[in-house]
């Protein structure tokens, strides 16, 4: 009996068990589970203040200037700077002009010396305001020219005895529409894209030019004939030391027909956009006072080849702005 019993158990809970409900595993695994975070990130911490230690304003050296003597003149004046403003200031050497454009991009770097072209890259970006221009031979700029050779029936606009012109841009660079030109190279302000940006500012189409590589040979070129029609140079590359000696006739022969004015800096001093106004004006106002020193003096002559500066805005380059932007051209592709 009890045997029977238990039998009769066993089919029950067996019958039993297969009719319980089957539960979808996928569907109850599908099923988020809320979960109460126990804890969260920190905030990011404020970065610190411009001109502390842990985010110091930067000098820049020019490209290539590798020296000893240079890196430690440029700490002469990193230290000037700190020790006058309370800001500290620690120096960098870039590769070249276009990593400095791009330090100045990024806010690693704030106080530079710039040749024309990279200046004017850096403020047509609006990453820079001009505060100083170095002096050569008493002068803050320097101007270029268009030469062509006599024997190509061009005529001069400039009057060498007062040194002017005696025509306006467009009726001297008129007959020029047609002919070749020879430029110097791609990063010559005078040499190439100021007087571009003066042609095609005045709508004058020219050939296919030649880029001969440096401004005595645009002189030879133009001398010899048969290369290009006019070209342009600095003023006045016809009197490079061995020209006149190699082609006696050169100064009869090559002529200036027309000067570009004197709108092209030597080099310009600025300060980065990412320093407060306050903080530009502070450090603007500190560098008569550092190159008033001798220590300060020697070392931007030494780190920069500056002998003197002379304070200038970005508005005292309107015209270079003007026949930069003219010339049409890819700046940041002819920046080394």
């Amino acid at each position: 009996m009890q045997r029977k019993l238990l039998l009769i158990t066993f089919v029950f809970i067996f019958i039993m068990g297969c009719s319980l409900p089957q539960v979808n595993i996928a569907q109850a695994t599908d099923t988020p589970i809320p979960v109460t975070p126990t804890d969260t990130a920190p905030p990011p911490l404020p970065k610190p203040e411009l001109g502390q230690a842990e985010n110091p304003l930067i000098l820049a050296l020019a490209p290539a200037s590798n020296t000893q003597a240079q890196i430690d003149a440029a700490k002469v004046i990193a230290t000037q700077f700190t020790e006058r403003t309370g800001y500290v200031v620690v120096t960098i050497i870039p590769d070249s002009y276009s990593a400095l454009v791009d330090a100045l991009e990024n806010g690693n770097a704030h106080i530079v010396l710039l040749a024309p072209l990279p200046y004017e890259l850096a403020y047509q970006q609006g990453l820079v305001k001009a505060s100083f221009a170095s002096v050569q031979d008493g002068k803050t700029t320097y101007g270029a020219q268009f030469i062509a050779s006599r024997k190509g029936g061009f005529k001069s606009y400039f009057d060498a005895a007062t040194q002017t012109n005696t025509a306006d841009a467009s009726t001297a660079l008129a007959q020029f529409a047609d002919k070749k030109p020879c430029w110097s190279d791609e990063t010559s302000p005078s040499g190439y894209v100021l007087p571009l940006g003066y042609l095609n500012k005045n709508q004058i189409q020219t050939r296919l030019a030649a880029f001969v590589q440096g401004h005595p040979t645009v002189v030879r070129s133009v001398y010899a004939g048969g290369i290009c029609d006019f070209g342009a140079t600095y003023i006045d590359a016809r009197k490079f030391p061995s020209l006149e000696d190699q082609y006696p006739d050169l100064m009869e022969q090559v002529i200036v027909v027309w000067q570009i004015p004197e709108i092209i800096p030597y080099s310009v001093l600025a300060f980065s956009t990412n320093i407060p106004q306050p903080m530009r004006d502070l450090f603007s106002n500190t560098v008569p006072a550092i190159m008033q020193t001798d220590a300060g003096k020697a070392a931007f002559k030494t780190a920069f080849e500056i002998d003197e500066l002379f304070p200038v805005t970005d508005a005292d380059y309107a015209d270079l702005h003007e026949y930069t932007e003219a010339a049409q051209l890819e700046l940041s592709t002819l920046i080394k």
